[in-house]
């Protein structure tokens, strides 16, 4: 950006002239290409550049000779005059041998565009007492390689420089003489001057100058111990660095230029304390990228795109930020890149606007970043020097690219350049479907991924976080639709997709954040003020005006404007505001922007500015635009006092938990009416309160009315364990009887709940051949777990145990918590918390296996109601393994937000169950009465304490739960045979038999 001059002029006229090419001491020349050798002198007082041009042209080929809106005074070749006609700024000249040019321009730096009307006045440079920078235009010139020759004469208290490895100097009459020598080809030569202050270094081997003013000499150490380092980095990353000499030199205009062996960056941007650690070291890059490999920029500029991500980027990424870096840019193509102003990677030249870096510099460092991935590092940066080495001082292209990577990786690459360098845009991905899922016992995290638009193929990053840990895998993307299935650790949460932004895509709602880039973007934005601040922003509003704002007093906006364009409004008392936020709170004092996403149309944003002054907005009108990563910034007299991004996601994020459920209105519905809304449900629970019969009621009633519809399903029992399936599936199958089941089953040993208050539920489900599945874990592990820990299972037990089990649910950790302080068990409550979490899971998974083995049924699940409340017992884990859907129904007086239903049976007598009136042990001899209850019918009968029962009604009795086995089916007035041995001292034991009546 150049900026306008006051000169003054310097009162002598320097002009010498040289006739003879000298070539020195120089590497061996590429014939093919022009030898240029230039003389020129200044006339600073009249801003007067004299210069004469000798070029060797190599061949009689045609060329055309580049003259801007220099006035040329004589062309001669080859000694004689040459009839010439500019037109274009340009001339064409046939025939080998000596071209000599005499021109002469003027370069005041003031006028913002060229004038073609006016001969000699050149825009792009200045010629003043204050310093000489001449960067294009200065000098006829063939748009080609050429080697250069400069001597140029400036003022006496002037320090010259120009591309050279090579630089001498001599006092002359008129001030002092400079001759710069390179012996290598460029693609143009420069030439800056000034009253400079020197300062010299070195560092292995190579001379390190900088170049500045009186003002700013204070900083030279700074950047020569900056150039030291990237010098040495850069020699380690790439190629030795091709240069004998680099220079830092200070510019009069605002610029930061990388030109073969020094950096010309402007005096305002010198003075910033952030550019030796960042955009140095990118003009250094450039010294490989542009100063030794060329690029013709009308057939691709790629030099942009490799400086920076091998500086900017990799900077970025050295502190372990490279992912922010690489998200905004991300963020700039899509704020930035309209479909208007969008144009393919290899149509790029040079930076003219905020998209055209985005395009160029972004997406350029982006296929880069992709290409690494790809290749891996050590073959990219093998690449990288195999076209180095390849191209000295040539110009490469894409194409020159593309063959090294693919040399060195062994690779054909043919698809990846084109789709990255010929197509407009970038992959718009959505996904669809993520879930968990188990199958064969493995869990795994599957999703569908689709391509919006153009078809890209490329590596997809995929993160799936688990309480066990994160698994990352790379998926290769081919297709416009694909689906993807993975294994992950139990318990996967989140999917996230992209988390490094290592794919250059379109970013997702919840990544992309309402930024300055998106309001200075959008294809339509509108400044709204308020009529009487209108003078306070006036500075402001002229300024985005002219960067293509429409503007409108807050009067005439309608919500279609909205709708439809990114707003700016100007103080926070603005009426759009309250009318899109409400109450909008006073900002902090100075100038303030914060920018907000539109409500009504959420691909736009709002943003709003407020300023205490106009003293406080004036100075910052220029600057807001380069700030266009954040959302919110501060300014107070002109500086940055504050700068902020609004949070969004790290990548795609997709939860792969139970999504939110809603609940069932308050509403009264009879039992019927709500077995009708859950029938349909892969799985239902019912929570049940133990010893209730009512409970067991509401039970049978759901099996038998889903039998009555012709349902196919099992009944999941907690009241069963594991190694006891096969005796249940013998019961039902009638391999076995009643009283077999309960002793196979250990029911009354393991379960301690009235077998009668069951018993109508598995008589149904035996007469009816329906499945009933042991639901529960071993007793023996659950206790152990209870008081030591999933730890203290031996290696065999923790075969029986589930392998994958979430622990991560910290509000059902809270219930057992409160559970556990009430009735403290004696172990810890982490022990209590394992215990527990192995309870449900096993019931969960014994859930999971059935319905993989039998995918068309239905599972009526029965279990205590804290199992299956608030979901987070069994239903999510039953889910989390098999993602189908439920429905719990939940009994009792119990708050309404603990399951689907809740139902509120009346009270019920529990059905007769026969009692002796004993209490009962066991010892080697063998169970035996240990005592009476209180109208024992046993006592009554003459059975007395200490005898040792052998059978009821036939019934052997060899357990404690036998005796129980053989009275569970009797009705009330009944009689039952007890036949017991009484010890008797001296007498020896004795067989009896005792008739009692229950």
């Amino acid at each position: 950006m150049l900026k306008n001059i006051k000169h003054i002029g310097f009162s002598a006229i320097v002009f010498i002239l040289f006739n003879a090419l000298q070539t020195g001491a120089e590497e061996s020349r590429n014939s093919a290409c022009p030898v240029n050798s230039l003389s020129i002198s200044f006339d600073v007082k009249n801003n007067l550049l004299k210069g004469r041009e000798v070029i060797t042209l190599p061949d009689d080929r045609e060329a055309a000779v580049y003259t801007g809106n220099l006035k040329i005074l004589s062309i001669d070749l080859n000694g004689n005059p040459m009839d010439y006609i500019i037109k274009d700024g340009q001339f064409k000249v046939t025939g080998k041998g000596i071209l000599e040019i005499n021109y002469e321009g003027v370069f005041k730096g003031d006028s913002p565009k060229k004038n073609p009307e006016n001969t000699g006045v050149v825009s792009t440079g200045i010629v003043s007492d204050k310093g000489i920078s001449l960067t294009d235009n200065w000098y006829p010139s063939i748009k080609e390689l050429a080697y250069y020759k400069l001597v140029a004469v400036v003022p006496e208290n002037f320090l010259a420089v120009s591309e050279a490895d090579e630089i001498t100097f001599r006092n002359v009459p008129f001030g002092r003489e400079y001759t710069f020598n390179m012996g290598h080809p460029l693609n143009g030569i420069n030439f800056i001057a000034g009253n400079y202050k020197e300062k010299k270094d070195s560092a292995n081997g190579i001379d390190i100058y900088t170049y500045f003013f009186g003002e700013d000499a204070a900083l030279a150490d700074k950047y020569i111990e900056y150039t030291r380092k990237y010098l040495k980095f850069y020699d380690g990353l790439l190629t030795p660095y091709p240069y004998k000499r680099f220079s830092i030199v200070e510019n009069i205009f605002s610029t930061g230029y990388s030109m073969p062996a020094y950096t010309l960056l402007g005096k305002d941007v010198i003075r910033l304390p952030f550019i030796p650690e960042t955009s140095l070291g990118h003009e250094i890059a450039h010294q490989w990228f542009g100063n030794y490999a060329y690029a013709d920029f009308q057939k691709g500029n790629w030099l942009e795109a490799i400086t920076t991500y091998l500086s900017d980027h990799l900077y970025e990424e050295q502190k372990g930020k490279g992912w922010e870096y690489r998200k905004n840019i991300l963020l700039n193509f899509q704020g930035y890149v309209t479909s208007d102003k969008d144009f393919p990677l290899k149509d790029f030249s040079g930076r003219t606007d905020f998209a055209t870096m985005a395009i160029g510099y972004g997406k350029g460092a982006m296929l880069f970043h992709m290409l690494k991935g790809l290749t891996g590092e050590e073959i990219f940066y093998k690449s990288l020097r195999r076209l180095i080495n390849e191209n000295k001082f040539k110009i490469a292209s894409w194409t020159d690219i593309q063959k090294a990577f693919e040399q060195e990786s062994g690779k054909d690459l043919d698809w990846f350049f084109s789709q990255w360098l010929n197509r407009k845009g970038v992959p718009s991905l959505k996904i669809n479907d993520p879930r968990e899922r188990v199958l064969k016992g493995e869990p795994l995290v599957s999703f569908e991924l689709l391509q919006e638009g153009s078809e890209y193929k490329f590596t997809l990053p995929i993160k799936i976080t688990a309480e066990q840990g994160e698994v990352k895998e790379l998926m290769q993307v081919e297709k416009g639709k694909q689906y993807f299935s993975l294994p992950t650790n139990e318990n996967p949460e989140h999917l996230v997709v992209d988390e490094n932004y290592d794919i250059m895509r379109k970013l997702s709602y919840d990544e992309f954040p309402p930024v300055i880039a998106r309001l200075v973007g959008d294809e339509n934005r509108i400044i709204v003020y308020r009529e009487e601040e209108k003078d306070k922003y006036s500075t402001l509003i002229e300024t985005l005006k002219e960067e293509g704002f429409s503007v409108k007093e807050e009067k005439e906006l309608k919500d279609e404007d909205i709708k439809k364009s990114s707003l700016l409004a100007l103080g926070f008392e603005s009426q759009v505001l309250k009318r899109l936020f409400g109450k909008i709170d006073k900002p902090d004092s100075g100038f303030v922007l914060i920018v907000r996403n539109n409500p009504l149309n959420t691909s736009k944003v709002v943003a709003y500015a407020s300023g205490d002054s106009k003293e406080e907005v004036d100075p910052v009108v220029n600057k807001i635009l380069h700030y266009g990563k954040y959302s919110v910034i501060r300014f107070e007299k002109g500086r940055n006092v504050e700068k902020d991004i609004t949070e969004t996601n790290r990548g795609m994020k997709f939860s792969l938990s139970e999504p939110v459920q809603g609940i069932e209105p308050k509403k009264t519905l009879n039992l019927q009416q709500i077995i009708d809304n859950v029938s349909d449900k892969p799985i239902i629970f019912v929570g049940e309160r133990h010893s209730y019969y009512e409970d067991h009621k509401v039970e049978l009633a759901v099996i038998m009315e889903l039998y009555k519809k012709g349902k196919k399903f099992a009944i999941g029992m907690e009241m069963f364990q594991r190694p006891f399936q096969k005796a249940i599936d013998d019961y039902i199958s009638g391999a076995i009887n009643e009283k077999d089941f309960l002793k196979k089953t250990e029911y009354f040993k393991r379960w301690n709940i009235d077998f009668n208050l069951y018993r109508e539920i598995i008589e149904f489900a035996k007469a009816k051949s329906i499945p009933i599945v042991a639901l529960n874990l071993k007793a023996e592990l659950m206790k152990k777990t209870e008081q030591s820990g999933l730890d203290g299972l031996s290696e065999e037990e923790r075969k029986e145990v589930p392998q994958d089990m979430d622990m991560s649910d910290e509000s059902y950790r809270q219930r057992l918590r409160e559970v556990f302080e009430t009735h403290p068990s004696g172990s810890s409550f982490d022990y209590f918390y394992q215990s527990q979490i192995l309870w449900d899971e096993t019931m969960a998974h014994s859930i999971a296996e059935f319905l993989k083995e039998r995918p068309d049924y239905q599972v009526v699940v029965l279990a205590g109601g804290q199992h299956i409340m608030y979901e987070s017992g069994i239903p999510q884990r039953v889910n989390r393994l098999t993602g189908k859907k439920y429905a719990t129904l939940v009994t009792g007086d119990i708050d309404y937000n603990i399951g689907d239903y809740v139902l509120f049976p009346d009270s019920l007598k529990p059905p007769f169950s026969a009692r002796l009136g004993i209490v009962l042990k066991k010892d080697e001899d063998g169970v035996f009465i240990d005592d009476f209850s209180k109208d024992s019918a046993a006592l009554k009968s003459g059975i007395k304490k200490g005898d040792i029962i052998l059978s009821v009604d036939d019934w052997k009795v060899e357990t404690v739960e036998d005796v129980r086995i053989a009275l569970f089916d009797k009705n009330p007035g009944d009689s039952v045979k007890v036949k017991i041995v009484r010890k008797r001292f001296l007498l020896g034991d004795k067989e009896l038999e005792f008739e009692i009546a229950l």
